[in-house]
């Protein structure tokens, strides 16, 4: 037995799906505006996760232009079958309902590439994929009722997938409407078969802290789901909000080589207060079987904060899988833009970039000159080295991003006027309002940056490298998470450059960046 941590992801790596091929395990989550998108891990014992690609990796496969933080990429499913990989997702445009829709794409490969979507007539979102012991396929997803009895019911919905022609035929079964009179937003349905019996799996009651799992079955794959009378079969929203996890739910199964069951899921860890900066993670639960049922963390009734598992590797504890301290180099998976690729606008240079500067600024549901990475922890330092010579008006630096209109940016300007002197600023846009935290002076075009989160205290540092960093800024980052903010993200740390409106030709050399957990705090340095 080996007993591992959770969340086994930690950061903003929501909404996950599981399937099993042989002795090797893939996992995708969402990602919504991010780019690339959907990211794919690998792993031999649901513990130790590497990231090896992602479905959605180059321009003109989908089309996020203009999509707004929390929109794009909804909860995906991965599936295997017949040699192929298959994973279905949701484009949501919030601002444009008539835009995108369930899609579907395939791969010999898991890490890639992936097909272009094949676009689906079908209604919603969560769409799931189920291949049946005949070789039929099945389709399932989530939508609002049809006829509703309450506000935000909704209704799962199943219909068969002809294989070849990627095309849903038949009738399509509603099959179920929630397991709690009044629950909203049964969503998230995955379908099984376990020894002769169907089994539907749904997340109930919103991503958030109502989040719950609870599960039906049937003697056929349309129904009729009689709920387990147990349901929800795994939640927290029992235990307030003063506690580790909450909003569990999402969940996906999966069996071992040797029959044993397990579960992967979403929750929070709110810090400070009912706060989650880190956004929706992964968590592992074991799973048992008693009397037809699934159990979710038997004896416990609860995500645990540590695992046992037989299969996995020794690994110490303390340590958060699925990240790495220290610089960040171009080829690491965990680099992330917006809606389009970092190649539009970005070139590796040794173990950082050349950034070419964008009009394009961080307010805007474009195109910005941004690469980040999730901040997985709450104590670290994000510290970005970079040369540049902005012209008046033009920034470049660190920026800690929750959306549009929410994120606080650290970076490096040049006033208007003959002066036009050089500084570094820390600005706070919140709700759409830009508030100046501070600013000094600088005389030299290469400046270190530094964002030190140390649980909700964020202080922003520059300095010339090699010297003592002095504080631009301190932000409350209670006023940057989602419970905050409203969305479904978690924060990013990244680099930018923009002109801010205006035709540039500026260039900005970004030497390294590195990320430090625990920096400085005396604790073990992945501690998440």
């Amino acid at each position: 037995m080996t007993t591992v941590r959770n969340p086994v992801l930690p950061g903003c790596y929501p909404d996950p799906s599981v399937c099993r091929v042989g002795d090797d395990y893939y996992l995708v989550t969402s990602t919504f505006e991010y780019f690339p998108g959907l990211p794919v891990f690998h792993s031999r014992d649901l513990v130790a996760w590497e990231q090896i690609g992602h479905v959605v990796d180059r321009a003109g496969q989908l089309d996020l232009d203009g999509i707004a933080s929390s929109g794009g990429l909804y909860a995906p499913t991965i599936r295997y079958d017949g040699g192929t990989f298959w994973v279905v997702c949701t484009l949501v445009d919030q601002q444009d309902p008539d835009r995108g829709g369930n899609f579907l794409m395939t791969a010999q490969d898991p890490a890639g590439p992936w097909s272009d979507p094949v676009w689906l007539d079908a209604d919603g979102i969560d769409p799931s994929i189920f291949f049946d012991d005949d070789g039929r396929v099945w389709l399932h997803g989530t939508r609002l009722a049809r006829e509703p009895q309450w506000h935000d019911q909704t209704e799962i919905w199943v219909r068969e997938l002809d294989r070849e022609t990627r095309r849903l035929v038949g009738r399509e079964h509603v099959v179920w409407t929630g397991a709690l009179r009044d629950v909203v937003w049964s969503e998230a349905p995955h379908l099984y078969r376990v020894d002769g019996t169907y089994y539907l799996l749904t997340a109930e009651g919103g991503t958030e802290f109502h989040h719950a799992v609870s599960v039906a079955r049937a003697e056929s794959v349309t129904g009729p789901y009689t709920g387990n009378r147990a349901n929800p079969v795994l939640t927290h929203r029992h235990l307030g909000r003063d506690v580790d996890v909450v909003g569990v739910g999402h969940a996906d199964l999966v069996e071992d080589p040797v029959g044993r069951w397990w579960a992967v899921l979403l929750g929070m860890r709110p810090y400070g207060g009912y706060h989650y900066n880190l956004g929706r993670e992964t968590f592992l639960v074991p799973v048992s079987w008693e009397d037809g049922w699934p159990v979710f963390a038997p004896g416990e009734g609860r995500v645990p904060a540590e695992v046992e598992v037989p299969v996995a590797a020794p690994r110490p504890l303390g340590t958060a899988q699925g990240s790495t301290s220290g610089v960040v180099p171009p080829d690491d998976l965990r680099w992330t833009s917006l809606r389009r690729p970092a190649a539009e606008f970005a070139t590796p240079a040794g173990q950082g970039w050349t950034v070419r500067m964008r009009p394009t600024t961080l307010a805007e549901a474009g195109v910005p000159a941004f690469l980040g990475v999730r901040q997985q922890h709450r104590d670290v330092d994000v510290r970005a080295t970079l040369r540049v010579e902005p012209a008046a008006g033009e920034e470049a630096g660190l920026v800690v991003r929750q959306s549009e209109q929410d994120h606080v940016r650290l970076f490096v300007t040049t006033g208007p006027g003959p002066a036009a002197a050089r500084r570094v600023a820390a600005v706070h846009r919140r709700g759409g309002v830009e508030v100046d935290l501070g600013s000094l002076p600088v005389d030299e075009g290469r400046v270190t940056l530094t964002v030190r989160a140390r649980g909700q205290e964020y202080v922003l540092l520059a300095g010339t490298p090699g010297a003592a960093p002095a504080t631009v800024g301190v932000v409350d980052g209670r006023t940057l998470d989602s419970v905050t903010t409203g969305g479904f993200l978690g924060l990013w740390v990244g680099v930018y450059a923009t002109s801010n409106g205006r035709p540039t030709d500026t260039v900005v050399d970004v030497e390294h960046l590195e990320y430090l957990p625990g920096a400085g705090t005396g604790r073990a340095t992945a501690e998440a």
